[in-house]
């Protein structure tokens, strides 16, 4: 493993620690410069392929997941693990199923019910994409269907 610090492609492994989603999670010390780095292992599966709107078919792109999740969670109290963590959820259902091609709003769904239960202004700014809110009283509609099961 080349090091992130100095680029000489010999380092130990300090600590190994696995994840519940079959993830290898390396620490690392290079052998070169002695600074220590972490590196991450994961298996790679196969995901169906995305049928977009257009019906057009792309590969998943894990990437891209992550950063429409972001932008919906920017300047939010959600930290980067969570959106992770979300990710690698949805990246796992989309692997455990057996169809070679899913239509990518269902991906839409996963990341509507993951940030329902994350951040619900998150939750409001991905809607207002991605559900048919087409004015404002829609999202008002869904705002106060929300405020509703709250309690507030």
């Amino acid at each position: 493993m080349r090091c992130p610090h100095c680029g000489h492609d010999k380092s130990r492994v300090i600590d190994t620690t696995h994840d519940s989603r079959g993830g290898i999670r390396r620490r690392r010390e290079c052998e070169h410069c002695h600074q220590r780095f972490s590196t991450y292992e994961r298996p790679i599966l196969t995901a169906p392929l995305i049928v977009k709107k257009d019906q057009t078919r792309e590969e998943f792109n894990r990437e891209k997941l992550i950063q429409g999740i972001r932008v919906a969670c920017t300047r939010r109290p959600v930290p980067a693990e969570e959106i992770e963590r979300l990710a690698g959820e949805i990246e796992a259902n989309l692997q455990r199923m057996t169809k070679l091609e899913i239509p990518s709003s269902m991906i839409g769904e996963m990341v509507i019910k993951g940030l329902k239960n994350l951040d619900l202004v998150a939750y409001i700014r991905f809607a207002s994409v991605y559900l048919p809110l087409d004015n404002l009283q829609e999202i008002r509609d869904e705002i106060d269907g929300l405020l509703e099961s709250r309690g507030d």
